[in-house]
Parts: C-alpha cells; structure tokens; sequence
C-alpha cells in the first residue's frame, strides 16, 4: 500500500510540475545560462573532458535548484490551494504523502541535464563520451532520490514557518560551492570540505564523474544513498514534531 502511495504520489507530482512552464523554464533555462557562462570562461581544448565536466556539473545544478524551489514552494502551495490541511489528515503518515512530492521535484531536475549535455554538445562542442554509461545510469537515479530525501527535510520545516522559503534562497549557491558542482574543492578553503560531506550532491556529482570519465563510482554511490537514508530518518523526525506544533500553534492553514 505504501509503495502504491508512493508511486502515485510521484507520478501524479512529476505530471503536475511538468505543466508548470515557470517550473520547466527554471529548470531548462538557468543551467543552461550559467553552463554557457562557465563554458565561455574555460578554454575549449586546454584539458580532456573539461567541457563534459561543466555540462554535467552544470547540470546538477539544474537537479538542485528544482529541488530547493520545489520543496521550499510545496506547502506554501499546498496552502494556498487549501489542500494542506487535508494531507495532514489523510490516513497514510504525512511523510509518506510529501514525500513523492520532493521526489518529483528532484527528478524534474533531469530536464536540466538533458538540456545542458545538449546545449554543450550542439553549441560549444561538448564530448559526450561516456566511460562507463551503465554505472551513469545508476549514479542519475540515486543522485536524484538523495536530493528528494534532502528535499524532504528542507520541506519539513516548511509547515511550520510560514517564511521558511527565504531561507532556502540562501542555500542555492552556498551548496553549489560547497558540493564542487563547478569549482573544485581543492580550490576552496579547507572548512568547506567537511560541509560538503554531510551533501549528498557532493558524492552524486563525483559518482556521476567517474562514470563519465573512468573511474570506480560504487563508493559514492552508496555513500549518496546512506546520506539519502539518514535525510529520511531526520525528515521523518522533523516533520512529525513540526505537524505536531502547527497543530497546538494552530498555524497549519496560515499563509
């Protein structure tokens, strides 16, 4: 039944996004902007793979953005539909039903990567030489559901601070330094590194790397579903205890 629930949620989720054109331009347009900026700034041939390295790096980005604004935007728009109340009190755990909701948001963020890979390859020459493309294959979707499971336990604090989403503008670039989507971390200040561990993003975007370029991604990938595993954990936990003080605050159906 849970699955089912599951499965449910997200499809009907990631249909609902699609017909968002704000939410697609978002998730199209701005990796491709910054994609472009970065690939005007590296010098084309001065190093194997470094195109194919600013597409994809570009392109999580884009997973990324789509899951902040997604996750932050889905209680208020809950809210304003007048619906939130009633997933509240549905039957099914309130986890379980918000849950295919940041899901849906990460997964729109393959829109950024398609779109990247594209633009870098029909524009800017971009390789698209993939080392390993079945390991690729597995590295995407776990990426994307660490990022949902992140999402989930961004969203939780959503219920009950009703402004809660102009704290997660200020996380958008923070992570991108941080996980090394575009600059390396060698690069950065030593404290940055341990931030980036605790990221998901940060091992997908080195699994998703060392598919493409050669290399063993498994670790990374385990190591991006272990982090997904304990967003859940601390999302569950999260969500329960703020449900239970927009209940006592009366605060639910504030916007």
């Amino acid at each position: 039944m849970t699955l089912r629930l599951l499965w449910m949620g997200w499809l009907f989720h990631l249909k609902t996004l699609s017909n968002s054109l704000f939410f697609v331009l978002v998730s199209v347009l701005q990796p491709v902007i910054f994609a472009s900026i970065a690939f005007f700034m590296v010098e084309s041939g001065s190093r194997s793979g470094t195109l194919l390295y600013v597409a994809l790096g570009a392109g999580l980005m884009g997973i990324w953005s789509a899951t902040l604004f997604g996750s932050g935007g889905a209680i208020q728009w809950q809210r304003w539909q007048g619906t939130l109340e009633l997933m509240v009190g549905a039957p099914p755990p309130f986890v379980a039903v918000l849950l295919p909701l940041t899901v849906a948001t990460a997964t729109i963020g393959i829109y950024s990567v398609v779109a990247t890979l594209v633009w870098g390859r029909v524009f800017f020459g971009a390789p698209l030489d993939f080392v390993h493309p079945l390991e690729l294959a597995v590295a995407l979707p776990a990426t994307i559901l660490s990022l949902g499971m992140l999402g989930l336990l961004l969203a939780s604090t959503f219920v009950l601070y009703r402004n809660a989403n102009a704290f997660s503008n200020l996380l958008e670039y923070p992570v991108w330094l941080a996980t090394g989507l575009l600059v390396p971390l060698a690069l950065l200040p030593g404290w940055v590194a341990p931030i980036g561990w605790v990221l998901s993003p940060t091992w997908g975007m080195r699994a998703i790397r060392e598919s493409a370029f050669g290399g063993n991604p498994w670790p990374e990938i385990a190591l991006c579903l272990g982090l997904g595993a304990v967003y859940l954990g601390l999302g569950a936990l999260a969500l329960g205890n703020f449900e239970r003080l927009a209940r006592s605050r009366a605060t639910l159906s504030l916007t």
